[in-house]
């Protein structure tokens, strides 16, 4: 499965990327073993892209490419990232903006190529849709492990991500371990197990053109039963993305993949909130009890097999959704939260005083307007030695609900997320920061309100 292009361009764009790929695999040690000792594998150069051979077992000799940023964190987040059908990792790497997401954020990308060169991933066979079952997903767990144990990797922070057949892929690895990743961004997939057809690499055509409905219970049975039976521990957070006019692999199978990992994450069917944060991006969010996202889908109006779309807030997104835009540091990010409008500053102007209305005030450098975003997704700022939590006045979810400070107690109406698109959206509400009544004047005050894409509801922080 490729991008939305005329065929020869496709091609042509695909025999570019086949060249950068070319090389081979050789085995070394599983994942559950002792570290291997691939003294002859290269060691990647900062900000390259670099193959790597030797990397552990990989019974169907998949490649292996490793993007390091020159800023890397320390123990940095490996994200794994599978290219479509007709596709390499070296293609992916160029066509998509995950790699300079990883330049701004400083965590690592695996970029691995399926064998033959330009196939499909194996998403059909038994082997692939059972842990530790063979074929593909074991070698790509061997180059999740060869990068935690000689680039730092950090093994707590795990995720994938991956276009068509990738899609399907983070799919069935988000199903067969569960145990190793954090989160995973599936753009233009299928449900888990949807593809099956007991081959390898098997085309099954009414998975692509939509023909496959399953109730929730049933499809998240399949996760439960078949990709890790018997485990019970946690389960990541997963992302959705599909086009409506979606030629290749049908819009339908969005639908279906909700129904999967809603059931999986035990979460509503019915979504907790609905909003358009870009022209024609339709997004549902399915809430847990506390608030936290568990999935998350993005229904794109008009757009056919093209996702992500490269140059557009697609894959920024995604890395958001996944938590791996925290910055190099690897905390939280403090500075100047910027009403982009009016040119001034969020402003505590109360001296720490609970349940006062935040304004905004020009920016002057002082403690009041230093806005901290922690990792439990609130913005705080810290006064007299007092630190306290932007807050949605009473839990209000209408439109003009004050926003005030207030003691930090990690509840959904003080948690926020800070959109690609310049938004500051409340989890609880799904309603906008805004400055209220398009004003610019210092001591106007901020509400939230209904997302309009209007420039007095634009924030910047640093």
């Amino acid at each position: 499965m490729f991008r939305s292009r005329s065929l020869p361009s496709r091609l042509l764009g695909i025999v570019a990327a086949i060249g950068l790929a070319a090389g081979l695999s050789l085995q070394a040690a599983p994942r559950a073993s002792a570290a291997p000792q691939a003294s002859a594998a290269p060691r990647a150069v900062a900000a390259s892209l670099t193959q790597i051979t030797n990397f552990g077992t990989n019974p169907t000799g998949l490649l292996m490419h490793l993007y390091v940023p020159g800023n890397a964190r320390a123990n940095p987040p490996i994200l794994l990232a599978l290219h479509g059908c007709q596709g390499t990792g070296p293609y992916l790497y160029s066509s998509t903006d995950f790699g300079s997401l990883a330049d701004r954020y400083g965590f690592l990308v695996i970029y691995p190529s399926t064998n033959p060169s330009g196939s499909c991933w194996d998403v059909s066979s038994d082997q692939a849709l059972t842990r530790n079952g063979g074929s593909d997903p074991v070698g790509l767990m061997s180059m999740i492990t060869y990068t935690e144990q000689h680039y730092g990797g950090n093994a707590n922070a795990v995720y994938v991500t991956g276009e068509s057949s990738g899609g399907m892929m983070t799919n069935v690895m988000l199903a067969d371990y569960p145990d190793v990743f954090k989160a995973g961004a599936a753009f233009m997939g299928v449900p888990y197990h949807c593809f099956h057809t007991g081959s390898v690499r098997g085309w099954n055509a009414d998975c692509a053109q939509g023909r496959l409905s399953r109730s929730p219970q049933q499809w998240g049975g399949l996760v439960r039963n078949t990709g890790y039976p018997g485990y019970t521990g946690p389960r990541p957070r997963v992302q959705l993305w599909h086009g409506t006019a979606d030629t290749i692999l049908s819009h339908n199978n969005l639908g279906e993949e909700i129904k999967q990992w809603t059931d999986v994450l035990g979460v509503s069917q019915n979504p907790s909130a609905t909003d358009t944060p870009t022209a024609n991006w339709n997004r549902t969010r399915y809430d847990n009890s506390a608030g936290t996202t568990q999935v998350e889908a993005y229904s794109i109006a008009g757009a056919g097999h093209q996702l992500p779309v490269q140059g557009t807030a697609m894959a920024a997104e995604a890395i958001r959704f996944m938590g791996l835009d925290a910055g190099p540091s690897g905390g939280g990010t403090t500075g100047a939260l910027h009403a982009v409008a009016a040119g001034k500053c969020l402003t505590d102007a109360s001296n720490a005083t609970l349940g006062t209305q935040q304004q905004i005030y020009t920016c002057n450098g002082g403690a009041n307007q230093a806005w901290t975003r922690t990792a439990s997704n609130q913005l705080t700022v810290t006064v007299g030695g007092s630190t306290l939590c932007l807050d949605a006045n009473a839990k209000g979810t209408t439109d003009g609900t004050k926003v005030v400070v207030w003691s930090c107690n990690g509840q959904a109406n003080q948690q926020w997320r800070l959109n690609a698109n310049g938004t500051i959206t409340g989890v609880q509400s799904g309603l906008c920061l805004d400055v209220a009544g398009l004003a610019t004047a210092d001591g106007t005050p901020v509400q939230l309100w209904s997302c309009s894409g209007g420039r007095n509801q634009q924030w910047t922080l640093g």
